[in-house]
């Protein structure tokens, strides 16, 4: 029962376990009988197996206790081992030890085949409740009944002003995983995706398509697959839980697409973002990570900074309009970043634009095809406002303050291009000789520095009517390209 609960434990969230007995010689008969069923767990070098005794002991110690019984030193590589969450032990046999003064945050699941009470039982407790990524909480599986123990210990906890719900039934987490499922399926309502084992990567594409399409979906979604997971993780080795495990694998699969795929709240951190519950669909849809969704919509994957019209074309005719539309916000934010991140004017302009045409989308002022227009046009015209700057003669730093200069449009009337090019030269190179590693919290060396800018736009005659925001928005592009400059 045991090894059977363990490795279904694992088979949703990759994690330790710790088996806690009664004296030492039931630990070391727990471990033969453990690895008579799972032969390949145990390994004589104390480096390898995936299974260890930690317990103290003496060389007058029974026999049977004795290759067991170990070192200072192995000890402590015991605990390197299980707090390493790439090695391979990944269950201890414990009776006292590590159960008081040991930190392993990776550690979510506690069997106790022992009576305690008390302080110890929360102790003992503490050892896989320890915050660790996206990890809901530790589960402990009672072998002996210590219910009511554990009852007065955290009615004590509470007591004493402790903070939190330590603890949450297997089965009051079934109850919220099935709440939560109720929730989704109200949200798929009208996309029939019953075909979610046989056919779960061509349902893909319509499922993304579906939730993106509803008022607020994508975070609904988000916030909904959160609870799912943490759920499921608590209650997955519930016999009840293991028929949904298949369609909660589908519908993560869903929400590590629209992560992936489309742009999430930064709010969100990359650990919720990146992770999917580790449960595999028999078509291996979900396996460290989802498949393409480019590839199963049809189309060849751009690469940053070409955006073809071929590709932007067949976006366009993509029959699944929701997705499309994100799939596009993403690639063009992606390429904001790319290609403009040094360059404040372009990237201050273009990220406007995008959440101008999405504002009018939330507003229902456009429909989802007017926003793809929008979008392919916005695409198109970054790449011709990118092309026309490498024919300026200018390099990539040049180019930014030259971006910031032609902002005033008397400048570019009374200087004309070639003055104006010759300006942005002079500019970052003496903003560059210039600047130092801390010039942006030293405010002499900024006051410096925008004196510097005022008179080489005196000495070019730069029109005055916007020549402080000019200064401004050049010191602006100096701090954005300090960091390369001072490398």
């Amino acid at each position: 029962d045991l090894v059977r609960h363990f490795e279904s434990r694992i088979a949703v969230m990759p994690g330790k376990g710790m088996i806690v007995c009664m004296s030492r010689e039931i630990c070391v008969d727990m471990y033969n009988a453990i690895v008579a069923i799972k032969p390949e767990w145990h390994d004589s070098d104390t480096h390898k197996g995936a299974i260890k005794v930690v317990m103290t002991g003496s060389a007058s110690d029974k026999e049977k206790l004795q290759p067991h019984i170990y070192n200072k030193e192995t000890k402590k590589l015991f605990e390197k081992r299980f707090k390493d969450t790439s090695d391979p032990l990944q269950l201890v046999i414990v009776r006292d030890m590590w159960l008081t003064g040991f930190d392993a945050p990776n550690c979510h699941t506690m069997y106790v085949d022992k009576p305690m009470k008390g302080h110890n039982l929360m102790q003992a407790i503490a050892r896989v409740n320890r915050v660790f990524k996206d990890k809901p909480g530790g589960l402990v599986v009672d072998y002996i009944g210590i219910a009511s123990e554990l009852k007065q210990a955290l009615k004590t906890y509470t007591d004493s002003k402790g903070k939190g719900a330590p603890t949450l039934d297997t089965r009051e987490a079934y109850a919220i995983l099935l709440e939560k499922l109720d929730i989704v399926h109200g949200m798929m309502n009208g996309f029939d995706y019953s075909r979610y084992e046989t056919d779960a990567l061509q349902l893909l594409p319509g499922a993304m398509n579906h939730i993106l399409g509803l008022e607020n979906g994508k975070k609904r979604f988000l916030d909904v697959m959160a609870a799912i997971s943490k759920a499921f993780t608590l209650s997955g080795t519930l016999d009840e839980a293991e028929a949904l495990k298949k369609e909660i694998a589908f519908l993560s699969a869903v929400k590590a697409a629209i992560s992936k795929f489309t742009t999430i709240d930064k709010r969100r951190t990359d650990e919720e973002k990146n992770s999917t519950l580790k449960q595999i669909i028999d078509n291996a849809i979900v396996a460290e990570g989802v498949s393409d969704v480019f590839d199963m919509v049809g189309l060849d994957k751009p690469n940053i900074g070409l955006l073809s019209n071929e590709f932007l074309e067949d976006v366009k005719s993509l029959p699944q309009r929701n997705l499309a539309m994100e799939l596009l916000e993403k690639l063009l934010r992606d390429e904001i970043k790319a290609r403009m991140k040094t360059d404040v004017v372009s990237e201050k302009k273009y990220s406007e634009r995008i959440m101008e045409t999405l504002r009018k989308y939330h507003n229902r002022a456009i429909e989802t095809a007017q926003v793809i227009e929008e979008l392919i046009a916005l695409a198109k015209e970054m790449e011709a406002d990118l092309a026309a700057g490498e024919k300026l003669g200018l390099n990539h730093d040049e180019v930014a303050f030259y971006r910031a200069l032609i902002q005033n449009e008397s400048a570019v009337k009374e200087l004309g291009d070639n003055n104006l090019r010759d300006l942005a030269k002079y500019v970052t190179e003496q903003l560059r000789k210039s600047t130092t590693v801390d010039w942006q919290v030293r405010d002499s060396v900024r006051a410096k520095l925008r004196n510097l800018v005022r008179r080489a736009l005196r000495r070019w005659k730069y029109p005055p009517d916007k020549a402080d925001e000019a200064i401004e928005l050049c010191l602006k592009q100096a701090e954005v390209l300090s960091q390369s400059w001072s490398v």
